[in-house]
């Protein structure tokens, strides 16, 4: 499950907390808000920003031959 939390301090800082998106795609995801909500100080990644997501893809072919004998 894909989250965003937002904390707001008194002081206007804007604390963004991104769980569930693996890899660099949070940026991607995260980018146009962090451009409304003005200048990043700081950001730090967690692990699940260094996970690579999981490709899996299967082939199968058969190769059927008659042979006449």
């Amino acid at each position: 499950m894909e989250t965003l939390e937002f904390i707001i301090y008194p002081d206007g800082r804007v604390q963004e907390k991104v769980t569930g998106i693996v890899g660099a795609s949070c940026a991607e995801v995260t980018a146009a808000i962090e451009a409304q909500l003005g200048q990043v100080v700081s950001q730090e990644q967690t692990s699940e920003y260094f996970t690579q997501p999981i490709n899996q893809s299967l082939d199968a072919s058969n190769q059927i031959t008659f042979s006449e004998w």
